[in-house]
């Protein structure tokens, strides 16, 4: 009886955590192609000192691994993009994560963002400049880990 209760009590716990991790912004997610629909990169979203950041772990096109981020300035112009701190600072506000920016190495731009888990396995990243309103919206899928 005992070691049912102890059984029951770990498959809860290991549920728990499987579905809190599941509510989480953090983790593994896949870039889409907005032109192609393809999926294009892996994202990894992490946690550093209380806040989101977020880097490029995987890029899917053969031809595109060794690219770099040649239209970005500073610190980044000409960095490989496989590896590329694409989301920096952002820190959670009630159910968002903002006051960050986001890079986008396709034009070396960086923006103000926020980005916020609308289902599960879907994160809406918004990049702005000077109001939320005026930018673009982006949906990433979580990858299978």
């Amino acid at each position: 009886m005992i070691n049912m209760k102890k059984t029951l009590f770990t498959l809860l716990i290991f549920t728990m955590s499987f579905s809190i991790n599941a509510q989480s912004i953090f983790g593994k997610w896949h870039s889409t192609n907005e032109d192609t629909g393809e999926i294009d990169s892996v994202i990894e979203v992490y946690k550093k000192d209380g806040k989101a950041y977020a880097k490029i772990i995987e890029i899917k096109n053969p031809d595109r691994k060794n690219a770099v981020c040649d239209l970005c300035e500073g610190k980044n112009n000409n960095k490989p993009i496989l590896g590329l701190n694409i989301l920096t600072g952002l820190e959670k506000d009630d159910d968002e994560w903002s006051g960050g920016k986001i890079l986008d190495p396709r034009n070396g731009k960086i923006y103000k963002c926020y980005i916020k888990l609308e289902e599960p396995n879907k994160l809406k990243i918004r990049g702005y400049i000077g109001f939320a309103l005026i930018g673009k919206t982006a949906y990433w899928t979580r990858a299978k880990e």
